[in-house]
């Protein structure tokens, strides 16, 4: 088995899929999304597949050291953006065409008019053995 992160990316216009900003989805249309990943999970669970998942909020905090002993904080990321992570999934398959095919499902889940996003979805695997730290 081996571990990928699904990176939920909303690309182009702000905080859109498939052309319709998700603030203009009715309300049925946002249930019918949000039903559809949580069986997606459930469906992943029952098969051993599915790890972890979380929905993002579109504001954030950027945070970096400074070398001064006080990290600076920045606005950001917003949801004007053009490439927006709104999401992500880990997932523990048996191959790489297996998290290929969990992706392109994901990726079809129901927006405006009930029909497929076709949002971007980033696939990462998860590194097969820790680093080597030598001192």
């Amino acid at each position: 088995m081996a571990k990928y992160l699904l990176l939920k990316h909303y690309r182009g216009a702000p905080a859109a899929v498939n052309d319709v900003p998700m603030e203009q989805w009715t309300p049925e249309e946002v249930s019918a999304h949000v039903r559809y990943m949580r069986e997606f999970a459930a469906r992943l669970e029952a098969t051993g597949e599915f790890v972890d998942g979380q929905a993002l909020a579109p504001e954030g905090t950027f945070v970096r050291y400074d070398g001064e002993g006080r990290p600076p904080v920045t606005d950001g990321p917003f949801a004007e953006t053009k490439d927006l992570i709104a999401g992500w999934m880990v997932i523990d398959v048996d191959s790489y065409e297996r998290a290929v095919e969990l992706a392109g499902e994901l990726s079809a889940a129901p927006g405006a008019g009930g029909k497929p996003i076709h949002e971007w979805l980033e696939l990462r695997p998860f590194y097969a053995a820790p680093p080597t730290i030598t001192e």
